[in-house]
């Protein structure tokens, strides 16, 4: 992906589900008040979030 700005070889479907399971996690992590278990996956998230709005913008 960033040699090529491709991301192409990157599955939405893959993607979209990763992002449900970390907010799983998220949620699981502020309901036991967990601030690294919500730290974690607020990062990913996030990272998660990126990647799927540069395969958005760019296929």
């Amino acid at each position: 992906m960033a040699a090529t700005r491709s991301t192409a070889d990157l599955s939405l479907a893959t993607l979209v589900v990763l992002l449900a399971g970390v907010l799983l996690w998220l949620a699981y992590g502020v309901v036991r008040g967990d601030i690294a278990i919500v730290a974690a996956n607020a990062a990913t998230a996030g990272l998660v979030g990126l990647t799927l709005s540069l395969k958005k913008k760019n296929g």
